[in-house]
């Protein structure tokens, strides 16, 4: 399949998980892909694997000084920009009492400033036909414990999903979400667990999850991929579950 022959794509937090997965299907899709992440190191050993079609920005979505300098470095590669995942963040969870100010920032500052501002940086490069995919969270619709904060910032970008899709639709830009379940990713790396209560974590978590596994990067990245493409093109302003039910499903 071509679908994406000519097209590029911006992904944040292309690097590793559902960006590096969304990445390297859009390119063997026939598209580019440039992928930002925080770390130099990360980002070069991201597009070596992607090959010749990716390229790389080191950004930090939780920087609104690197946020302004988006659309200058992704011109370095493109004038055009086809799709646009603001997928760039990561989980830190803590009981309400033990929330302070810093993480409470980091998190907006990481998923709502970012996604925000990244979409609005590239929009003058985004013409008619471009699509937008949110990156947001069954934390918005299940009540989890130590989750308030990671919560909050997904629920605000959920709904940047129906503003954006308000304002750009004069412009035949698609706006719509993914909402992943729990995915083998590395949200847990930041949180401070060590390996074997990140293990234990993830153990008590899987019972609760009616496939009794936890989904794939590519079983992600195959969901944002249909909602770029033209099969999605009468889906506007919505979010896509792909959660394996958990949401929704008692258990």
């Amino acid at each position: 399949m071509q679908r994406f022959k000519n097209r590029f794509a911006l992904i944040t937090g292309g690097t590793s998980g559902m960006g590096f997965a969304t990445a390297e299907q859009f390119i063997s899709d026939g598209g580019s892909a440039i992928i930002t992440g925080r770390s130099e190191r990360t980002v070069n050993e991201a597009v070596k694997n992607l090959g010749k079609r990716a390229s790389g920005i080191v950004s930090d979505a939780g920087s609104y000084q690197d946020l302004m300098k988006l659309q200058q470095q992704v011109r370095r590669y493109t004038e055009t920009i086809d799709v646009v995942f603001a997928n760039a963040g990561y989980g830190k969870f803590a009981p309400v009492e033990s929330v302070d100010e810093m993480l409470f920032d980091e998190l907006f500052n990481m998923l709502v400033k970012g996604s925000f501002f990244t979409v609005q940086q590239v929009l003058p490069l985004m013409k008619r036909g471009g699509s937008v995919i949110f990156n947001t969270s069954i934390a918005t619709e299940m009540s989890m414990p130590d989750f308030s904060v990671y919560s909050a910032a997904k629920s605000a970008v959920q709904s940047l999903i129906r503003s954006f899709a308000a304002e750009l639709t004069v412009r035949g830009i698609r706006v719509n979400g993914i909402s992943p379940g729990h995915i083998k990713t590395n949200i847990f790396n930041n949180t401070g667990l060590d390996p074997n209560q990140i293990n234990e974590a993830v153990d008590h978590i899987i019972p609760a999850i009616p496939f009794k596994r936890l989904g794939d990067p590519s079983e992600i990245a195959n969901a944002v991929l249909f909602l770029a493409s033209g099969e999605a093109s009468y889906i506007h302003g919505a979010e896509l579950r792909v959660d394996a039910g958990i949401s929704v499903v008692s258990h």
